[in-house]
């Protein structure tokens, strides 16, 4: 199991992604401005860039290369050029601690099945 404690929910400012390493795995880690924190695969599969360094707006996650758009919730594609999804890792908050769990993937397809 890869589970791993990678923040503080006071490191975590609404609106904005950083990444984290979990196990050999980098993750971008969000705060959406309602409090909710998601974790996703930290590479665009469009261009292979950080997407920890995009936007986030929403449940959305926005690469800063060529504008490929990711939902936080599933990791389903919402912009092109990317038509392939980020992996999304299961996130927990006990207290003001956040873990990742990188054994735990959710993905567009699965999503579908929930």
């Amino acid at each position: 199991m890869t589970r791993e404690r990678v923040a503080s929910l006071n490191d975590l400012t609404p609106g904005e992604a950083v990444q984290v390493r979990v196990g050999g795995e980098l993750v971008a880690l969000a705060r959406q401005a309602n409090g909710d924190v998601h974790a996703v695969a930290d590479l665009c599969t469009h261009a292979a860039v950080s997407l920890s360094e995009g936007m986030v707006e929403d449940c959305t996650i926005e690469c800063w290369l060529h504008g490929s758009a990711f939902d936080l919730r599933t990791g389903k594609p919402t912009a092109l050029p990317a038509i392939t999804p980020v992996d999304v890792y299961a996130v927990s908050v006990e207290g003001d601690d956040v873990y990742v769990d990188t054994d735990v993937i959710v993905n567009a397809e699965t999503a579908k099945e929930n």
